[in-house]
């Protein structure tokens, strides 16, 4: 019974695409066409990107018709972001994302369906034709007019006549839907081998991203420690020499030392429990991500707004992504974009197929113009969450504003 409800779903979609689909493909190709022929002035540009935005469109309802009418785990296409921040971005993303090739498998099934569907409508017909013809026997005229035609058959051999012509019509009807459901299946579903592949590059991407932020970790702490704590460290124990060999001569000297070796010590103590606030957020641990990112709000030099509606914990390793990635981006704020305010929202999400994920915002309205170098913090942040299979991207046009946006599986 399910299968002949979704043989009749079929049916329906492809009369409708068999009526609709192949103009929309034809406007699509004018347009492009069009917009070639004038990429002389501003306007070919401009019809070029409709274009491109028409197919994202049809690519992006095929993907849910297929996923819709055959229950099948149809994978989202890749909205990949661009690196650029000058005025080519804009462009430069429109061209990444109609590279994927999971657009051009959607289009080629949508231009098929179509096919496909143009093919049925006849078909549908002799099924329309049949049934008066198999039903002209009941009646008591000698002759039968064939409908939708000027041609008549005598009355005792329209039965046979339509009979044929509703078996026809019926069997090329389910054949068609059959290959329309084979062939889509086929092109937008990826088969086991493929899958494994896609999971095992996935899981090598997530060993890089952590093994490189593993190494920037070490090499900030290794800076931090070397220009920081270190040189106070060195100071406290030349002051504290320096005392001991005055305190005799000249005691009032040696206590002024020892003041001052005494407040090195606890500014050196400070540094290193901001350094190891750097690794390991025990607040984090112990009251979740909402309470870290509003203390580390409170001590923002620059006002910073906090919006979390968080209705699960995630694990530890998403949660720790998305604070230090907060928080970077909260220092570059400080440090290089003149921001005056900062906002932040965090939320949890379910994606289509059912994964909760741990997405972050973080905006600021600074000068904007930042970029991710090789190295960089932003990198480092990167490869932190491409650690724990997530996703970074940067926007940050010249004069700003600036907008991180991180999205990390809540299970990572």
């Amino acid at each position: 019974m399910q299968r002949t409800g979704t043989i009749l779903a079929t049916v329906a979609h492809l009369a409708l695409l068999g009526s609709l689909g192949l103009p929309v493909l034809t406007a699509i190709a004018v347009l492009t066409a069009t917009g070639i022929a004038t990429l002389v002035v501003l306007v070919g540009f401009l019809l070029l990107a409709l274009a491109m935005l028409a197919m994202l469109a049809v690519a992006w309802f095929e993907r849910e018709r297929i996923a819709g009418l055959y229950g099948a785990p149809v994978p989202a296409a890749v909205w990949r972001g661009s690196p650029r921040t000058d005025w080519l971005r804009v462009p430069h993303r429109l061209l990444r994302i109609v590279s994927d090739g999971q657009h051009w498998r959607a289009l080629l099934s949508f231009f098929l369906a179509s096919i496909f569907g143009a093919i049925t409508l006849p078909l549908l017909g002799l099924v329309g034709i049949g049934v008066p013809l198999a039903l002209a026997g009941l009646g008591a005229a000698e002759t039968v007019t064939v409908p939708l035609t000027s041609f008549a058959v005598p009355v005792e051999w329209a039965p046979l006549l339509g009979i044929l012509a509703l078996a026809a019509g019926i069997a090329g009807t389910i054949g068609l839907a059959i290959a329309h459901r084979n062939v889509t299946l086929g092109l937008l579903v990826p088969d086991d081998r493929e899958r494994l592949e896609q999971e095992a590059r996935e899981e090598r991407d997530r060993r890089h991203g952590a093994v490189r932020a593993a190494d920037l970790d070490r090499t900030r702490i290794e800076r931090d420690l070397h220009d920081g704590v270190q040189p106070r460290l060195v100071s406290i124990a030349m002051q504290l020499g320096m005392a001991r060999d005055r305190i005799e001569a000249d005691p009032e000297g040696a206590k002024a030392l020892i003041e001052e070796a005494h407040a090195s010590s606890k500014s050196a103590v400070t540094e290193l429990r901001q350094l190891a606030r750097g690794i390991h957020v025990a607040v984090l641990d112990d009251r979740g991500l909402d309470a870290a990112i509003s203390a580390l709000a409170a001590r923002s030099p620059i006002p910073v707004e906090v919006d979390a509606r968080l209705d699960r914990r995630c694990s530890r390793d998403a949660e720790t992504a998305v604070y230090f990635a907060i928080a970077e981006a909260i220092t570059n704020a400080q440090k290089h974009a003149r921001a005056s305010r900062i906002r932040v929202a965090i939320r949890t999400r379910q994606t289509q197929d059912g994964v909760a994920t741990l997405w972050a915002r973080i905006e600021d309205d600074g000068i904007g113009g930042a970029e991710r170098q090789i190295g960089g913090g932003i990198d480092g942040l990167a490869h932190r969450v491409a650690g724990v299979g997530g996703t970074l991207t940067l926007t940050s046009p010249a004069g700003g504003p600036t907008a991180i946006e991180v999205t990390v599986p809540c299970a990572s």
